[in-house]
């Protein structure tokens, strides 16, 4: 039999068939000690082959379907090189909020240059705003500035329900991925999206102004309104791999654009005269932070890593 991983707790996997059966399955031991250099041999969204039990409940996965795309960041154990946090989606969504807590402008843009590299459509999420006014609205406004030309951008409250209406049309019929730091609320828009999941919500650390996981596992449910949407745990890094040095300018579309003006071909925009990208940078064309983000990315050793 057939059918798509809903949720993956490392050790069981709930598979859902093409009829709306779900599966408890575990992985056959060979396909377990085949050499892997992630830490998850199946993630949320896969394909799976599987042998169901006979009590029509339970299962063995024997084969991935091989992956349409996927979304991969540098995993924090050390003894394998990364963690692939969904596969077969349709867009990547990252929640942002520009305080309690402030996303990371570095984590943004290596969320979407990850999503570029795999040509997965992104989108951006700026939640919380019914918080943000004075300064904080001027932040957002300047956060909007920089990936607004870029992206999709959409402004939402999971507390007044601003947006939430906007977001459900964009997910209707798509397999998306939710992602963010934890604390952003990624959580709570779902509950605003689809009430009947109920997921659980937690309030942020007043003390430190930085979130708390809620999420254990990642989850895909499905929308009234037809489509996916794929719960994840609250990521507070994303370490980027299997990416070559020489092509990550290509995951960034305006230093990309601009490159085809540089005086060389194969001009890294770090030191090189007769740089385009750099002018650009210079004249306000592109924006610094993203330039920053990019050298940052550039001299990244995990960039070295391979799977």
């Amino acid at each position: 039999m057939q059918g798509r991983v809903l949720k993956s707790t490392g050790s069981f996997y709930t598979v859902l068939t093409n009829d709306g059966n779900k599966f408890q399955c575990k992985v056959r031991g060979k396909l377990r000690l085949k050499t892997i250099k992630t830490t998850n041999p199946i993630t949320v969204g896969d394909i799976v082959d599987f042998d169901p039990e006979n009590d029509n409940t339970t299962g063995n996965i024997t084969a991935v379907v091989p992956r349409k795309n996927y979304i991969i960041r540098k995993s924090t154990n050390l003894s394998r090189e990364a963690h692939i946090i969904a596969a077969n989606i349709d867009q990547a969504m990252l929640v942002v909020t520009v305080d309690f807590p402030e996303t990371n402008l570095i984590f943004i843009d290596r969320y979407l240059a990850t999503a570029e590299a795999y040509q997965i459509p992104a989108v951006l999420i700026f939640n919380k705003i019914d918080l943000f006014d004075g300064e904080f609205a001027d932040k957002l406004n300047h956060y909007l500035s920089i990936y607004s030309p870029l992206y999709p951008c959409y402004k939402t409250s999971a507390n007044t329900g601003e947006g939430i209406e906007t977001i459900a049309s964009v997910l209707k019929g798509k397999i998306s991925l939710i992602s963010g730091n934890s604390g952003v609320g990624k959580s709570s828009l779902i509950n605003r999206i689809e009430p009947t999941l109920n997921l659980k919500t937690s309030d942020i650390s007043h003390y430190h102004l930085k979130g708390k996981h809620t999420t254990t596992f990642s989850e895909m449910f499905p929308l009234s309104n037809g489509g996916f949407i794929i719960d994840t745990p609250g990521i507070k890094g994303f370490g980027l791999v299997d990416m070559d040095k020489r092509e990550i300018f290509h995951f960034f579309p305006e230093i990309f654009k601009v490159s085809a003006s540089c005086q060389y071909k194969n001009c890294t925009h770090e030191h090189e005269p007769g740089c385009a990208v750099k002018k650009a940078v210079e004249n306000g064309l592109i924006d610094s932070s993203r330039y920053y983000s990019y050298l940052s990315i550039l001299g990244d050793e995990e960039n070295k890593y391979r799977i």
